[in-house]
């Protein structure tokens, strides 16, 4: 039960972030994967605990209670996948599912340790910014999407919007990581996919992996 609740609140914290208004029953549970029936009755257990608030045709949030919680478990699991990473060795692509069991061990001495023996990260292994110890986030830098930039643009890829295996792996198989510079070479107005130049090599980008290769103009 503590499982779920973890993640019904990661997942409204994560839409939270994606509109002005409350979050819709239908948005969750496609979010969760799940029926909407499922995703109403867990709210009102929610509810119960006072960790969200439903406002008829507005949809749900997170109250404080809950939001403090929520912010606390993305801590915890962008924490593991930076461990997972840095010091284990996992690819990119391999640490979401880990960090997933994770994130639901308890212990605020134990992701106060992790946070200092990695040197108080910032931002994790897929550019996602780590809340600190008090849950404030990093200030972020202007993040557009690649789909933004017109020809002859220099970028730095700082984030990727998909973050799921499939996608984090073609990345890594073209190269294009966190921290690479690539400049726009020419976009295609047939379908608007765009081809770009790394450090050694030339690749073409659809317009759907573009826009989820979030970027830094330089």
């Amino acid at each position: 039960m503590n499982e779920s609740v973890d993640n019904y609140l990661k997942g409204l914290f994560a839409l939270s972030g994606k509109g002005s208004g409350g979050v819709t029953t239908n948005a969750l549970a496609e979010k969760m994967e799940t029926k909407a029936s499922s995703v109403t009755d867990m709210l009102k257990k929610l509810n119960d605990r006072g960790l969200v608030k439903h406002t008829k045709y507005y949809g749900t949030t997170l109250t404080d209670k809950g939001k403090k919680q929520a912010v606390s478990i993305v801590r915890k699991h962008r924490l593991w996948e930076v461990f997972l990473v840095e010091k284990l060795g996992f690819r990119w692509d391999e640490v979401h599912d880990i960090a997933e069991e994770l994130e639901h061990v308890d212990s605020p001495e134990l992701i106060q340790r992790l946070d200092e023996f990695l040197g108080y990260p910032k931002w994790d292994p897929h550019g996602d910014p780590i809340p600190d110890k008090l849950g404030k986030m990093p200030p972020a830098p202007k993040v557009i999407s690649s789909t933004e930039l017109v020809e002859n643009d220099w970028a730095r890829v700082v984030a990727v919007e998909d973050s799921s295996s499939d996608f984090l792996h073609y990345l890594e198989t073209n190269k294009l990581m966190l921290g690479t510079e690539f400049q726009v070479r020419k976009i295609f107005t047939y379908d608007l996919s765009i081809q770009i130049k790394l450090k050694n090599k030339i690749i073409s980008l659809s317009r759907q992996a573009a826009q989820n290769v979030l970027v830094v103009k330089i």
